[in-house]
């Protein structure tokens, strides 16, 4: 082990690589059981696991204290903390039989300032903490918002990237240009490998949300509290949680933090209230004056955060959908019509409509709310920068149109050729199509005894094949 780590520049007291060594075996010892890592060759175990995890330290300055956020098994925060004891070092890791093992770790090698905070790190998490580093998989993004809490002023948000991250760069930069900064990008390699790394560090422009206070929100934004099941105004807020009630009030709900941040930047004018769990989670600064600030005890904040994100919620103002009318003629390529009544279907294929460049995407009568929420969230907001248009029903599309009807029986999808313009009609979870389309359906081959694929999946295989033929 020792030799390993100085081949990658790294050299450790002899306290120190007894410590590493410990750590090593209780990874080693309760690895089967718990599953902690992929990666059980010893030399890459001890390159790609412990070096990689000390490497930060040589490349940048660490403050403390500091989060490692989405720790797993103890990386990179136990290694770190072995080769930097100055260093005061929180795990945060919200699974119990990795927990379990983060306090037995802690325990077995004798370490103070290393403490276990056990729980999913959001946007409540609330103690201050000079800097957070996480090699974990999530957007640079999705890690800004959820920190947004605890990262003092000033501190620092430390990303272990692999060398290709640049556009998750810029959409950081871009969406939280007001919050945070981008204060280092540092590329290096593990030495004597092929491993390439970036260091990329944001640095908090702002106080984190709980400690800007609320008097400057209290002026800025007109407050309702709720404090009761029974209010008016709750009630038709969790009617919002189902697509007639979207219909009917012409209004959502925008859940999760990312998704939150994007609406308010890109339309503030439809962004009509702030939804957050009592006052310690006001409003950003840059929030419009209009917007109200709909501060609900906890109990019914819950019952409201439909996905469990602990987030505020923004209450949005539903666009109007432009009418489809079929008598005007087809744009070039794909119309997709969607005719799915689950709308995480829907949202899921709004969002491979938009991927995959469809020229329209119209909602069928029979189709679920595109903003019902579980759609919203399903599509990763793209229900929100894509043009959508309201359609008849089924039974209602000409016969005379040039439709690519999917069925589980027809002939196969790889043979069809593609028109010039068409429309690409899936057929509804269950039912399927009315018989007149059905009748010259294309099928996506599968397996003997598998009846059908899940309709979103099958349309979006149908546009990629779509557009794979009209690339060659």
């Amino acid at each position: 082990m020792d030799a390993l780590l100085k081949r990658c520049g790294i050299n450790l007291a002899a306290a120190q690589l007894k410590r590493l060594w410990a750590y090593h075996q209780l990874l080693r010892r309760h690895d089967a059981e718990l599953n902690l890592t992929r990666i059980r060759n010893f030399e890459n175990m001890v390159v790609k696991l412990y070096a990689d995890s000390i490497l930060p330290a040589l490349h940048a300055p660490l403050p403390s204290p500091l989060l490692d956020l989405g720790t797993g098994p103890g990386m990179p925060g136990i290694p770190l903390k072995i080769f930097r004891p100055d260093l005061h070092i929180l795990l945060a890791e919200s699974r119990q039989n990795r927990t379990d093992f983060l306090k037995t770790a802690v325990s077995t090698l004798g370490l103070s300032g290393l403490d276990v905070v056990k729980r999913r790190i959001a946007p409540d998490y609330d103690r201050p903490v000079a800097g957070v580093i996480t090699r974990a998989v999530e957007s640079i993004a999705d890690t800004l918002v959820r920190v947004a809490g605890c990262i003092m002023q000033d501190g620092m948000v430390i990303f272990m990237k692999g060398p290709r991250c640049d556009e998750e760069i810029e959409t950081a930069s871009q969406t939280f240009s007001s919050a945070y900064e981008l204060a280092d990008d540092i590329p290096y390699q593990i030495p004597h490998t092929p491993h390439r790394r970036r260091l990329v560090v944001f640095r908090r422009k702002v106080k984190p949300i709980h400690a800007r206070g609320t008097s400057l929100n209290m002026k800025k934004h007109r407050i309702k509290v709720i404090e009761s099941e029974n209010n008016g105004i709750f009630k038709d807020l969790k009617k919002l949680q189902g697509g007639r009630g979207v219909k009917k009030q012409g209004k959502t709900l925008v859940c999760g933090a990312r998704l939150v941040a994007e609406v308010m930047q890109r339309s503030p004018e439809r962004c009509l209230a702030w939804i957050s769990a009592g006052e310690r989670h006001p409003p950003p600064p840059d929030a419009p004056c209009n917007l109200e600030w709909v501060q609900l005890a906890p109990d019914l904040f819950q019952i409201l955060d439909l996905f469990g994100t602990r987030s505020p919620i923004i209450l949005y103002d539903v666009p109007t959908l432009e009418p489809w009318r079929s008598d005007e003629g087809l744009l070039s390529g794909c119309s997709l019509l969607i005719p799915f009544q689950d709308p995480e279907n829907v949202g899921a294929v709004i969002r491979c409509g938009a991927a995959f460049d469809a020229d329209r995407i119209v909602l069928l009568s029979e189709s679920a709310n595109p903003f019902h929420p579980k759609a919203i969230r399903t599509s990763a907001g793209t229900v929100f920068s894509t043009r959508l248009f309201h359609g008849p029903s089924l039974g209602a599309i000409p016969e005379d149109l040039p439709v690519i009807a999917l069925a589980s029986s027809g002939r196969p999808l790889a043979r069809v050729s593609f028109p010039e313009s068409f429309l690409l009609l899936p057929g509804m979870e269950g039912p399927g199509l009315p018989d007149r389309w059905e009748r010259d359906a294309v099928a996506i081959p599968m397996a003997p005894g598998v009846e059908s694929l899940n309709a979103a999946v099958a349309t979006a295989i149908a546009l990629y094949e779509w557009r794979r033929a009209s690339a060659i």
